[in-house]
């Protein structure tokens, strides 16, 4: 993927920042972990409005979607938490752990994003963007098995 970027350049940006550097200098450990911990917070915290909030106030399918929606933010969060730890670890990370992070991170955006949505009275179309979240997602966890096929 790196080499498909960086041919087609999109960024428009001088050669001396190829798309490693940006993985290298955006997509951080520092970052991810922050993501990681962000993402985990609110899991807990949507999960716990789910819980003693929302019962009662939407239907019980409403609420399975919510609670389908808290159940992967955190799962995903988990793994956000173990890519970070794998790029501060790793003497050199390979290029697809912060490409997988992103992934995740659009994903879980996306995909839950669009399940909390429907389970809060959202336009019914609003569901189709789960499955566009549930492919970064997929995507997310095949770049960490990438990783680890590279690895030594």
């Amino acid at each position: 993927m790196s080499y498909v970027l960086s041919r087609l350049n999109l960024l428009g940006l001088p050669n001396q920042y190829g798309v490693q550097s940006l993985e290298r200098e955006i997509v951080t450990p520092k970052l991810v972990l922050m993501l990681a911990s962000l993402f985990g917070a609110s899991a807990v915290a949507a999960g716990a409005f789910g819980a003693h909030g929302l019962r009662g106030t939407v239907s019980d399918r409403a609420l399975e979607i919510f609670e389908t929606a808290t159940r992967y933010q955190l799962t995903h969060a988990l793994l956000l938490l173990a890519i970070a730890l794998l790029m501060l670890v790793l003497p050199d990370p390979p290029s697809s752990l912060p490409i997988g992070a992103v992934a995740i991170t659009v994903g879980m955006v996306l995909f839950c994003g669009s399940l909390y949505g429907l389970s809060l009275g959202a336009a019914r179309w609003f569901g189709a963007v789960a499955p566009l979240g549930g492919a970064a997602l997929i995507v997310g966890w095949l770049c960490v098995a990438i990783a680890a096929w590279k690895l030594t």
